[in-house]
Formats: C-alpha cells, structure tokens, sequence
C-alpha cells in the first residue's frame, strides 16, 4: 500500500512540474504598469470612426452653375432659402426651395429640383459698402431676416444687416440704415463673419478662424434686435475654418461646418487638433488634409463651449478635392443640408445624423 502511495504522488509531482515547465517556455506577456494600459484603451489611435455619406441634391438652372456661390442657408416658414453671395448676378434675387420637395430629393437623388426665385431688395448695400465682398450668411426669426456682409476695406470687415419678409417668403427687403460694423476680431486676409444665428432675444455672429494660433481668445459678437452690440461671449478656440452654423434648438445647441482647404495652410497655421486627437479621424479623413466636418456647440454660463458630441466627418472626395461647405441647415430630425461655394462646382448635399 505504501509503495503504491509514494508512486501516486510521484506521478502527481511530476504531471505538475510538467505542465509549469510548458508554461514556462510558452511566450508570457508581463503585466502592464498604468501608462501602458492607459495607451491599449480605445482611442484616437485605434478608434476608426465611420464617416457621414454625402448626398448630392441636384440643382437646376441658374443654381447648377459656379457662379452661383452660395454662402449660406436658412429656413424660413416651409422654405428652405438658397443665398448666392452676389444676388446682384441674379437680377437681384435669392432662391428657395420647398420643404416637402427637398425630402422627396433626399428619398430619391435622381431629382432635379428647380429654386423658385426671390425678390432681394438690397438697398442699395452693394454701391454703400465700401470694398463689399458680397453677402456671407443669413438667419430667419419669424419675418425679420439678420445677413452679414464681407469687405476687403482696411482688412477684412464684417457687417451686419436687418431685412424683413414679405409674410409668404416671396420678397426680401434689407434696411441700409441698420448696417452694423462687427468689432473686428483679427486681421486676416479674405476673412470675417461667415455665420449668423438667433438666440433668445439675442443675434450672435461667429467670426471664421479662430485656431489657437491666430486667434488667442475668439469670441461669439453679440447684438440685440436693432442691432446695438450688447457685449460678446467666449467662445472655444477650434482649428480651421467655421464658415456657416444651424440655429439652436430650445437646449441651446447648434452645428457648425469646420473646414480646411489645404491652400489655407499658411493663412491659418492651424495648432494640433485636438478633435481629431480626441474622436480619431475616419478613414478618408486619414488619409488626406482636408478636414469637412460639422461640430457641435453649446450655449452655456461660460459662454459658448463644445458640446459632448463627436464631430460628424463627412466621407472626402478622392484626390484631396476639397467641397467648400459655407451653407448649413437642420432637415427636421433627420440630419443637415449643406451648400457649397463655387468650388469645386455648386452643391446642394443631405447628410443624416449618425
């Protein structure tokens, strides 16, 4: 019995120290101290984030032409209005288009929707402006209109201007007498207020660059309804270019286009992108420079700040061709409409939510 014993437990040890030999010799990784389990959890670096399919809405005449240069979007009762930067090319008239007919576009992209015209009493801002470099953006609240307006005297400078519809959105009227200069922020070439949005009682206006490099400390210029400067709020500093933004729901947040032309790189010596580095870049997004995305913002007690949002990054062209996005609006709870300027040809686009 007690030889039987002492054979048992010799095959025991020995089944033990084989198998804790093998795993041994077998490849072990060490533990992972804290700054390297830090680097393994997702993140910018190996977080891919799907991209936002653009879907081309298609234009007729004379809006499926360059020279269209539509710089901005907004909605106005059921009308979805169309700004050219230059209405004056246009007999002096802005278009828009239907509700209902641009989700009939978006359910079915072989349509060609034709703008019906509006009348665009300009008051003459073209002719008193000095150096005016067209009309940049707009925003409708009810019947009053708010546009700004960009010229090239003494630097670039931005306007704004109040207009009023006629009650079934066919005509458009601007007051010259209540044309506001915007305090100048910085000195940069071709640059100003591309975005324009009504916020309680308030009109705020969003000047274009705002990279931590040429734009320590950007801020939101705010105006009351007859368009005395009441103040301004902080707002963050983001690389590249916001060139047009949605009105803000009833929690007070809105989208922006942030967009980067490459040809821009000096201009903006954009600092490191912190969204990128945060969200990641998606795959077109990766592998190019140009940056189109639309990024959330909120009205806050500190100003107006980042929302919790990742960016929506929308898919690129091939061959670094960059869409000059500078028309944003919301389509109900579905997602945005965007419109480009004349490069590289003038787009209409649906984007949905993610």
């Amino acid at each position: 019995m007690k030889t039987t014993s002492y054979k048992s437990l010799f095959i025991l040890l020995f089944t033990i120290l084989f198998v804790s030999g093998c795993q041994r010799i077998s490849p072990v990784n060490p533990p992972m101290s804290a700054t390297v389990l830090e680097t393994m959890l997702p993140s910018a670096v190996d977080k891919i984030p799907m991209e936002a399919k653009v879907t081309r809405i298609h234009l007729s005449e004379p809006l499926d032409e360059p020279k269209a240069e539509l710089s901005g979007l907004t909605w106005a009762g059921d009308w979805l209005i169309l700004l050219p930067q230059y209405p004056d090319r246009f007999e002096n008239q802005i278009y828009r288009l239907n509700h209902q007919i641009i989700l009939d576009a978006v359910a079915d992209p072989s349509m060609v929707l034709a703008p019906d015209p509006v009348i665009f009493n300009s008051d003459g801002l073209e002719s008193k402006v000095a150096g005016f470099e067209g009309f940049e953006a707009i925003t409708t609240n009810g019947t009053d209109a708010f546009l700004t307006i960009e010229t090239h005297s003494a630097g670039s400078k931005g306007y704004l201007v109040k207009g009023i519809w006629e009650a079934d959105y066919s005509q458009l009227t601007l007051d010259a007498t209540s044309l506001t200069l915007i305090p100048t922020q910085m000195n940069i070439s071709n640059s100003s207020y591309e975005s324009v949005l009504v916020f309680g009682a308030r009109i705020f206006t969003i000047y274009e660059a705002n990279g931590a490099n040429i734009n320590a400390h950007p801020r939101a210029e705010m105006f009351d309804q007859a368009l005395n400067s009441a103040s301004s709020l902080s707002f963050p500093n983001i690389e590249y270019r916001i060139t047009d933004v949605t009105q803000p729901d009833e929690n007070g947040e809105f989208w922006a286009i942030n967009y980067f032309y490459p040809g821009d790189l000096s201009k903006l010596n954009p600092a490191d992108d912190v969204l990128a580095q945060t969200y990641g870049k998606g795959m077109t997004h990766a592998n190019s420079p140009v940056v189109e995305r639309l990024v959330a913002f909120q009205f806050s007690e500190d100003g107006i700040v980042f929302a919790d949002k990742a960016p929506i990054q929308l898919q690129l062209l091939p061959d670094d061709v960059a869409r000059n996005w500078e028309g944003l609006a919301r389509l109900d709870q579905i997602g945005f409409l965007l419109s480009t300027d004349k490069f590289p040809e003038t787009w209409l686009a649906f984007v949905a939510y993610p």
